[in-house]
């Protein structure tokens, strides 16, 4: 129904951080256009389940894809959000929800993004090569592994004596916190007034 707010689902694979950042900007006001109502996670030991049930959101172990898009569907889910989802999916279901499956990637697409490069190791490929300057994109899903429009993005200093772990929560804190809640707010708010 147009003009209510857009239905969101979040996709994880660990801890939740980045949903947790997503939750708090629901309470706090700043996604307004959209409402959180499912978390989905490939992995059944995963925090980020555990925090969608404190939150008072369905959580829900995903089995297969088909699965999951049934649900999503049953549901009246618009968006989907991938926050730290560690697997890539299949162009039968991006295709189901195109231009409406957002991720967020540790680093300045096109740098230090496609095929295996997630969590920890961007941040190693990073200080590998010397960049003085990385950062966070939230872009949209595609086929190709990180290769969607980009929707944002925001850049993060690395500092000399950086370690992976050190640059890693830098840029959760300076800028994925940041962008991922501002970037879903800004797609829910298209959904939400039938302009995507």
């Amino acid at each position: 129904m147009l003009g209510s707010k857009t239905k969101i689902a979040v996709m994880v694979s660990g801890g939740g951080t980045n949903l947790q950042a997503l939750i708090d900007a629901e309470k706090s006001g700043i996604i307004k256009s959209g409402e959180i109502v499912m978390v989905a996670s490939n992995k059944s030991d995963a925090y980020a389940l555990t925090r969608a049930e404190q939150n008072g959101i369905e959580a829900v172990i995903m089995t297969g894809e088909s699965d999951i898009l049934n649900i999503f569907r049953e549901k009246g889910i618009e968006l989907i959000v991938l926050a730290g989802f560690l697997k890539i999916l299949s162009p039968e279901f991006i295709n189901e929800y195109r231009s409406r499956i957002i991720n967020i990637h540790p680093a300045l697409i096109p740098s230090f993004c496609g095929d295996g490069c997630y969590g920890l190791h961007v941040h190693e490929k990073a200080l590998a090569y010397g960049v003085k300057v990385t950062g966070a994109t939230v872009h949209f899903v595609n086929e190709v592994t990180d290769g969607g429009e980009i929707i944002a993005q925001k850049a993060v200093d690395v500092m000399d004596g950086d370690t992976p772990e050190i640059l890693q929560k830098r840029v959760m804190t300076q800028a994925e916190w940041i962008l991922l809640p501002q970037a879903t707010e800004k797609i829910s708010y298209e959904i939400m007034k039938g302009i995507r």
